[in-house]
């Protein structure tokens, strides 16, 4: 357990890597882009690359295309990986009930394997070109792991979301948390992919429990969508805000024009948590797929990789109920401005 010295001088590390105290959450599938995570790097926010669902040597490519165009700090994001299912029957009932939508889609679902994200060869990758901070996604990362990039000069953070988790992340050696509300869009960060008691706390409760068990510096994110939201979570012990669903619809954000449009149009009028997609549970625009698949199994990411040439094939037709289109809960503010604007927008509500 780290000292209260020892967390204000990691708060002070933190707070020194970007101008203003926001985030600009990872969002994994395409839209944390390069080009995103300079812009907010330059605009004063400490941005995200999103390892998730790539390669080491795409993760690579990226982080040269940031350094390319800013000297600013930025950080990656890593899932953690879990286990196979072992529920194969019902993984193979789930993906049968699939099979006709793809087949309308001119698809068809793909292997419903389980790997682990090229994680090993991420974290030789982030040793060798430690960025400002790393954090961890589903779980706590071997301390193995965490003292590694520590030594190499990293700040690392894991994403929890109830105060247990919270409490094995600081055991872990966690510089920092992130602290990931019920409201937030895209996939939980639950250290388990089953269902479990307390875990969908908002934001704001969750912060608060969380800050009465431990001085770390805490990240908070999950449903924040405008100036009011950072003040407030600042004020009530946040060291940062993360936002993610605000920056979607930028200029620099690598979301498809159907995922863009979708975030705009009446049609969606609410968000839910599912596991359709992935077989993670994951907070997304209530589309077909979230109507019509309520009893997706805990499965992940077999189910992920079998869907994804639906998700593909969807996008590519311009069919927003057959897409991912994963959004917290305050989606309705999200803008199509530029990143820059975005953050100014977001920080006005701070001192100067």
């Amino acid at each position: 357990m780290r000292t209260l010295e020892q967390a204000r001088q990691t708060a002070a590390r933190l707070r020194g890597l970007a101008r203003w105290p926001l985030v600009v959450a990872p969002m994994a599938g395409g839209p944390s882009t390069p080009a995103l995570v300079a812009a907010a790097a330059e605009a004063g926010a400490l941005g995200f690359l999103a390892a998730g669902y790539k390669s080491a040597a795409t993760l690579d490519e990226e982080i040269a295309a940031v350094q390319a165009v800013t000297d600013r700090a930025f950080g990656v994001n890593v899932f953690v990986p879990g286990r196979p299912t072992p529920d194969a029957a019902a993984l193979a009932a789930y993906l049968h009930t699939l099979e006709a939508e793809a087949a309308a889609l001119g698809a068809a679902l793909g292997p419903a394997v389980w790997d682990d994200d090229d994680y090993a060869a991420k974290l030789a990758l982030l040793r060798d070109r430690p960025p400002a901070l790393v954090t961890f996604t589903f779980g706590c990362p071997p301390p193995g792991d965490v003292q590694a990039l520590q030594r190499a000069g990293a700040l690392v953070g894991i994403t929890v979301t109830t105060p247990e988790e919270a409490t094995l992340a600081q055991r872990g050696g966690a510089d920092c948390l992130c602290l990931q509300g019920a409201e937030a869009g895209a996939h939980r960060g639950h250290f388990t992919t089953r269902d479990a008691p307390d875990q969908d706390r908002p934001l704001r409760s969750l912060l608060a429990a969380v800050r009465r068990r431990t001085p770390m510096p805490l990240i908070a994110a999950g449903g924040l969508s405008g100036p009011e939201d950072v003040a407030a979570v600042l004020a009530a012990g946040a060291t940062q805000a993360q936002l993610g669903t605000a920056f979607l619809r930028t200029g620099e954000s690598g979301a498809h024009p159907a995922y863009h449009a979708a975030l705009a149009d009446p049609h969606f009028t609410r968000t839910a948590v599912t596991r359709a997609f992935s077989g993670r549970r994951a907070r997304s625009l209530v589309n077909a797929m979230l109507r019509d698949h309520p009893g997706a199994p805990a499965a992940y990411p077999e189910i992920n990789n079998a869907t994804r040439a639906l998700r593909a094939a969807a996008a590519a037709a311009g069919d927003p109920d057959h897409m991912s289109l994963y959004a917290g809960e305050g989606w309705r503010r999200a803008a199509p401005r530029p990143v820059a604007e975005v953050v100014a927008h977001l920080v006005s509500g701070l001192p100067a």
